[in-house]
């Protein structure tokens, strides 16, 4: 599992994501010791901020994150490199600002402090300021060009699903001299609210992350990836190798994971790694190069979809018991139930492909 990504050598590609699992030298250093390619700093700020409380909330599918940025001021950041570094291992500083001199200050700063690389977070979904920044492609290309041209490390670049032209801002950011860039971004979020007392279950807007993101991320990487061709590092919902590979699939070199390592603990590092490399094994995969992409030859633009007409059809599978889902979710009326089977009224079904997904033991399918 071996890979070059932008220019750092990651024993894999999966690398831990910017946020409070990695807030310090130790908690880094556990998550590289877990098996990580490479752990990316909380972000660092110029100026610290003191912690609201509570900050972080969870529905059993997503998490609201309310904490901004790091809690240690930067020449302390000195010391938490060093304790990160202590057992090998490659680290890589987010940092956030508002200007270009500001993000250059602090990226020469931990260059100086030994990171590896650079992460820029250009965007704060508490916030709309950052928000903005990020859809502008021309100050994008100011922000890295200044920080590129103050450091000798790897650049990069952290996007937003919320930039409507992110293929220009990705573009922009190559331009700059970027050595990669990475998405997406948490989402601006309220996550819930209590219909009894009318209280949130956070009390301002913050970032959405984990599993529900992951088609949003697997979106913009392939918008990306068809755009520019320098590295992309896919971000958002990975919970397991698979997720993972979809993201490779669709372009990425590497991937970042950060809500599944909140909520199961760092050893959910150590299986992401180790399945990624038994299913590696499994289908004869020597670097990932060779899946790099491939799903990228299957994705078309909406005029070059199909018009024949698809019907759908049922399989031998005996339908569950008292299941009706497939019944349910047909628009049209084309399904109706026997005793033990369902049948399919083909002059009704439009072949929209909503049974197929909502059938729990894939009995139907679309055919041409």
């Amino acid at each position: 599992m071996n890979i070059t990504f932008m220019s750092l050598k990651l024993k894999n590609p999966i690398i831990v994501s910017a946020g409070p699992w990695s807030r310090d030298g130790e908690s880094i250093r556990k998550a590289i010791e877990a098996g990580a390619g490479a752990v990316i700093t909380e972000s660092i700020v110029s100026d610290t901020i003191i912690d609201v409380r509570p900050r972080i909330a969870y529905n059993g599918k997503g998490a609201q994150n309310i904490r901004l940025y790091s809690d240690v001021q930067i020449e302390g950041w000195e010391r938490e490199m060093k304790i990160a570094k202590s057992g090998g291992g490659i680290v890589i500083a987010s940092i956030s600002g508002h200007t270009p001199s500001e993000l250059a200050y602090l990226a020469a700063k931990l260059e100086f402090f030994g990171a590896d690389a650079i992460e820029i977070s250009v965007s704060n979904p508490m916030g709309e300021a950052l928000e903005i920044l990020a859809s502008d492609a021309d100050q994008m290309y100011m922000i890295v060009k200044e920080v590129v041209n103050h450091v000798d490390i790897p650049v990069l670049v952290k996007l937003s699903q919320t930039a409507t032209n992110i293929s220009r801002v990705a573009k922009a950011a190559k331009k700059a001299g970027a050595s990669g860039v990475s998405a997406i971004n948490a989402v601006r979020c309220i996550l819930g609210v209590d219909i009894e007392t009318g209280e949130l279950m956070l009390p301002t807007y913050g970032g959405y992350s984990g599993a529900p993101i992951r088609p949003l991320g697997l979106a913009a990487v392939a918008t990306i990836a068809q755009t520019v061709d320098i590295p992309i590092c896919g971000i958002g919902g990975i919970d397991n190798y698979k997720n993972a590979i979809e993201y490779i699939m669709l372009g990425a070199s590497a991937v970042q994971i950060g809500t599944t390592v909140m909520i199961n603990g760092f050893e959910r590092i150590t299986e992401i790694v180790r399945d990624f490399e038994a299913w590696e094994r499994d289908k004869k995969i020597k670097s990932i190069n060779e899946i790099k992409g491939k799903a990228l030859l299957n994705l078309k633009s909406f005029d070059e979809m199909k018009v024949e007409p698809a019907i759908c059809y049922p399989n031998g599978e005996i339908c569950v018991e008292a299941c009706n889902a497939c019944i349910k979710g047909c628009m049209y009326g084309a399904i109706a139930r026997t005793e033990i089977d369902v049948t399919i009224d083909k002059n009704l079904c439009t072949g929209c492909g909503v049974c197929q997904f909502v059938c729990p033991i894939k009995k139907l399918s679309l055919k041409w």
